[in-house]
């Protein structure tokens, strides 16, 4: 057997050409380019979450979002997903920005919904750059009710 069809030196040369490559050793090792995105979305997004005796209610800032510019959607049966993107507006000729810091990009929050959320019963309403989504709960479980088993004489 030659080196040359040895798996070892093979599986060492992949390597070697890998680490040569810097573009296809940083797409190996760090995250990729939808993951940072959604996490900075996530992270600038600000909300708060409240429970009431009958709801949840997720209140997130949408600042300069038309209501049709909003998804509120539910994955895996039990995630929230808010999302929504502001564009930056048009620039009109002989217009130039002399500071420009209202963010731009991706809003974004996924919150777990907990066992007795009612995903059926969910409201979104948005007014002045706030939503307001309102999670209905499940009616709690009745007790089960003993089973009375006759006793036969046998």
């Amino acid at each position: 057997m030659g080196l040359e069809s040895s798996p070892l030196l093979s599986t060492l040369q992949q390597m070697m050409e890998l680490s040569d490559d810097k573009s296809s050793s940083a797409s190996l090792n760090g995250p990729s380019r939808t993951y940072v995105r959604d996490a900075k979305a996530m992270a600038a997004t600000p909300a708060d979450v409240k429970e009431y005796p009958n709801s949840y209610v997720f209140v997130v800032d949408m600042p300069g979002l038309k209501s049709g510019d909003i998804k509120v959607q539910v994955e895996d049966d039990n995630v929230l997903l808010i999302s929504g993107e502001r564009k930056r507006e048009e620039e009109k000729e002989g217009t130039k920005y002399l500071r420009m810091e209202r963010r731009i990009g991706k809003l974004m929050r996924k919150f777990v919904l907990p066992d007795n959320a009612n995903t059926d019963a969910i409201s979104a309403v948005c007014q002045d750059g706030v939503l307001t989504v309102t999670v209905n709960k499940l009616p709690p479980p009745e007790p089960k009710k003993p089973k009375t088993i006759e006793v036969k004489i046998a």
